[in-house]
């Protein structure tokens, strides 16, 4: 069972990341409007990956028999100044994830949950590479800069990308 704290900080983890799931469906809208629609696509998949770790803490409230509280979403930014800015801010708002996520790591050290932290392993893991992966998209957009034949190539090699169910969610039984 989770004790009132660490149900409370889950709940609010499941609609930050939520919020980001919708965050990444704006930056795709704003990426089709810009003509990238590989970079369209890269977002969408990372508005389904968001949508399968809200999906994750989901179950695993249910599986600790927690009650799960679905809140509101905010609003989320619509416009960027550019697709550089686009991939910046990303960066910055999957740091900004991993210290929530580290946050509440550490909030299952405090009252010595020691299943949710096995858990959250996943999580931690998971944004060191989400991190990466946005610096070094951000790297190659500062490389290329306005050479509209690299940006063309960039696009298509991000247009590649598909959607691969969390693996917390392929062995899940709900």
């Amino acid at each position: 069972m989770l004790n009132e704290r660490i149900e409370k900080a889950l709940n609010e983890q499941i609609n930050a990341e939520m919020w980001s799931a919708y965050l990444y469906l704006s930056m795709a809208a704003y990426c089709h409007k810009t003509g990238q629609p590989g970079m369209a696509k890269w977002f969408e998949v990372q508005f389904k990956e968001e949508q399968d770790h809200a999906k994750i803490l989901f179950n695993y409230i249910v599986q600790r028999n927690g009650v799960v509280s679905l809140k509101p979403i905010d609003a989320v930014p619509t416009e960027w100044k550019s697709t550089l800015d686009v991939f910046e801010s990303t960066l910055a708002h999957e740091q900004k994830v991993t210290s929530l996520i580290n946050n509440l790591f550490a909030l299952t050290t405090q009252e010595n949950d020691y299943a949710t932290q096995s858990m959250l392993k996943w999580f931690v893991d998971e944004q060191v590479e989400e991190e990466e992966n946005a610096q070094n998209i951000i790297d190659n957009l500062k490389m290329i800069k306005d050479n509209g034949y690299g940006i063309y190539m960039l696009d298509k090699e991000l247009g590649a990308r598909t959607y691969t169910e969390a693996a917390p969610l392929a062995i899940s039984t709900l």
